[in-house]
């Protein structure tokens, strides 16, 4: 039942934030202007969306390379692949992380280990978001001169990165203290995985290289949004405000950040004196482009769970 309500919550919070969305601009001009969309861009973005889960796929592998949950590549892009489907169907990012962990839990790796890999690929992932940030902080506060604007900015990201700082101490040996209790030893044993991540030349290489290329790979796909309906939004412009709005849009609130996402995008672009319009029209793009690979995603689930299926009808013919 509690699940059950946190979900009907999340569905009300999306619901209500794209109202809320659409309210500040003209729907039947969004419309047309989504009808007029160029299709070569789209297709850009989606294969752009695409491109970025190979380097999802590596990072996730070389982290489970220490964490003891080793998995193939082909093997981490296809789980990598279902996981965008579940992302697209469950709460935020967690359906998907849940999805990985399962599958990877069930090669043998255990379920610790294949819980381990998914949060720590989630903290690093969150830990170069916020690094890129940083660097393009003094652009950024330039690109963006509203008083309020800027505290938000600020706010929003030195809280994600005392909240990646603190999740990394947790894992050093000496708080022995945590491992009194069930979810403090196991949050303990994660950060210890990331630390081991970190800690190693050739780990720090295979896991922020690959972040680095995702996070810029999101950028471009914002922008082949933006291009498809001709929003004056630049290259650098987008490298300087999605990734906040990204990090805000991993707030597990709503389905998939719907609603989180057209908010932030819409304020973000207003902020640097673009059109809230432009904003949602081109978050809107951008997560349909999302729930394009996950319905290819989605076809792999599918395909990859009738294979024993198949398999038993053939073995019952041939008997």
């Amino acid at each position: 039942m509690r699940k059950l309500l946190s979900l009907a919550a999340k569905i009300a919070i999306s619901g209500a934030l794209l109202y809320f969305a659409l309210a500040r601009v003209d729907p039947s001009a969004i419309g047309h202007r989504l009808k007029q969309a160029d299709a070569g861009w789209l297709v850009a973005l989606v294969c752009v969306l695409l491109f970025q889960l190979l380097f999802a796929a590596l990072r996730w592998q070389q982290i489970g390379l220490h964490g003891e949950a080793p998995l193939p590549f082909m093997r981490a892009l296809r789980y990598t692949l279902v996981a965008s489907f579940f992302n697209q169907t469950l709460p935020s990012t967690i359906g998907g992380d849940a999805a990985r962990i399962w599958l990877l839990a069930r090669t043998g790796a255990g379920w610790k280990a294949a819980s381990y890999s998914v949060i720590v690929d989630r903290v690093i992932g969150l830990m170069v978001l916020v690094a890129i940030v940083i660097v393009c902080l003094p652009w950024l506060l330039d690109l963006v001169r509203d008083p309020l604007g800027r505290t938000s900015l600020l706010l929003a990201n030195g809280a994600a990165f005392l909240g990646t700082i603190a999740f990394l101490l947790i894992g050093l040996e000496r708080w022995t203290l945590l491992q009194r209790w069930w979810i403090t030893r196991h949050i303990s044993g994660a950060a210890a995985v990331a630390l081991k991540v970190l800690g190693s030349g050739s780990g720090v290489a295979g896991v922020v290289l690959p972040s680095i290329a995702i996070h810029v790979l999101t950028v471009a796909a914002v922008w082949c949004a933006a291009r498809a309906v001709s929003a004056p939004l630049e290259f650098w412009q987008a490298l300087l405000l999605v990734p906040t709005v990204i990090l805000i849009a991993t707030v597990p609130i709503s389905i998939a950040g719907w609603g989180v996402r057209e908010g932030a995008m819409m304020t973000a672009f207003t902020f640097a004196g673009l059109t809230a319009a432009d904003g949602l029209i081109v978050s809107v793009l951008y997560g349909a482009g999302l729930f394009a690979v996950g319905a290819i995603g989605g076809a792999i689930w599918i395909l990859s769970s009738a294979h024993p299926i198949l398999a038993a009808e053939k073995m019952a013919r041939e008997s």
